[in-house]
């Protein structure tokens, strides 16, 4: 382990154990005044990314990467309303979630606790540095955060000034701190500080969260690539169909509960494919389709077996024929990453047996799923967007950045 990181390590540490103390007031005073500095220095924000994204074009970075490395006011907005809207929240440390009382005298409470130190692993969105820091900040949890080397000039001004703001409130400005070197040695390191980082989050693409779920000794919460699909039942509204399909792939491509996969039921695609097509053409949606979907439509491209595992981040998407509901959850079961599914139909049973029957995160009837995300939730913010099934699923907000602890009160009790 390098003297840098067994440095931060230990920082985070004596930082964690005042904010853990911290009462409400405190740790919302932090964020107000972190929002403040963002808003003060959006200038400073803007010439630094400006310059990731010109080394980010020079380097080959593909453009839909590109585009979420890429921040504005209407950007800095959300991430300062980020940091307002957390402050609003309710505090998640030290309720008690369950309390009772035995036949000996003793009283049991179950007690919500900060985890401790988080470590965040991320790449591209400098939103996430701000996101990340907010819900651990509120949650009682110091956090170490290491971006990418594509967004590490804005990463660094932006960690900087909430670290003034934190400062400014009268907490360790070591409650949030940056890693600024970018090369995989110190990822490497955050996996395996296990005196130090008591949860790891990773957020990124397939390979930097396999990797760290693989090789990571810390206790890992895997947030997930999103190949999010869309189902459009026999019985859809196909004007509601081609507005939600729309705004699922083309709103954002580059984010993880973009659309990347339509699987269709045969009795309907004739009349839906084309209208679907009709509309994604507008944004040059190339569309990947199985053999009975390109009969339809022979002006697309044949899918192979990959696309339909595939999170293009880009404007590219699969579409499979399905004969029936339980061929599509089947297909979708098979391909999906766990994130999040919809389905289009009128039909109450065929909603209902597919929001039973798909086991991902988050399940959608007859709405986008860009939805999946912690400030549409009403979380506030999130750090990521867990597809696993311990612990935290969907949107980690608040309450799944705290653990808990039992205190029970007795009176000279002894176990005979």
């Amino acid at each position: 382990m390098s003297d840098y990181m067994i440095d931060i390590g230990k920082r985070a540490k004596e930082a964690e154990k005042i904010l853990a103390k911290a009462g409400s007031d405190v740790k919302n005073l932090a964020l107000k005044y972190a929002s403040e500095e963002l808003d003060k220095n959006r200038a400073e924000i803007l010439s630094e990314n400006k310059k990731d994204v010109i080394s980010a074009g020079e380097n080959g970075l593909n453009p839909a990467m590109t585009e979420r490395l890429t921040l504005s006011d209407k950007r800095i907005d959300s991430m300062i309303k980020g940091l307002l809207d957390c402050a609003q929240l309710d505090d998640p440390v030290g309720k008690v979630l369950s309390g009772t009382q035995r036949p000996n005298g003793l009283k049991i409470e179950k007690i919500t606790i900060p985890l401790g130190v988080i470590g965040v692993i991320f790449e591209s969105r400098p939103n996430v540095a701000s996101d990340s820091a907010a819900l651990c900040l509120k949650s009682g949890n110091a956090c170490i955060l290491r971006g990418g080397k594509e967004a590490a000039g804005s990463n660094k001004i932006i960690t900087s000034l909430l670290r003034k703001g934190i400062k400014r409130a009268g907490l360790p400005e070591d409650c949030v701190i940056f890693v600024d070197k970018t090369g995989h040695e110190t990822a490497n390191e955050m996996m395996k500080m296990t005196d130090y980082i008591d949860v790891l989050i990773p957020r990124g693409g397939h390979g930097l969260i396999t990797a760290v779920a693989q090789n990571s000794t810390v206790p890992v919460i895997k947030t997930g690539e999103g190949n999010c699909h869309i189902y459009v039942d026999k019985d859809a509204d196909i004007n509601k169909a081609v507005k939600i399909i729309s705004n699922a792939k083309t709103q954002r491509v580059s984010v993880c509960n973009a659309c990347e996969s339509l699987v269709i039921h045969k009795d309907i695609i004739k009349k839906a494919l084309p209208e679907i097509k009709k509309e994604l053409d507008k944004s040059n949606v190339i569309m990947y389709c199985d053999e009975e979907a390109r009969k339809v439509c022979p002006d697309t491209m044949e899918a192979t077996e990959k696309d339909f595992g595939e999170e293009y981040l880009d404007y590219k998407i699969s579409v499979k024929t399905a004969d029936s509901i339980d061929e599509a959850i089947n297909h979708i079961e098979k391909y999906s990453t766990s994130h999040s599914e919809a389905i289009i139909t009128e039909n109450y049973e065929a909603a209902e047996k597919f929001a039973d029957e798909i086991t991902s995160a988050v399940v959608y009837i007859n709405a986008s799923t860009r939805f999946t995300d912690g400030g549409q939730f009403g979380f506030g913010a999130e750090i990521g967007i867990s597809t696993q099934k311990l612990h935290a699923r969907g949107p980690v907000g608040l309450p799944e950045l705290v653990s808990y602890k039992y205190v029970i009160r007795g009176n000279g009790q002894i176990r005979k």
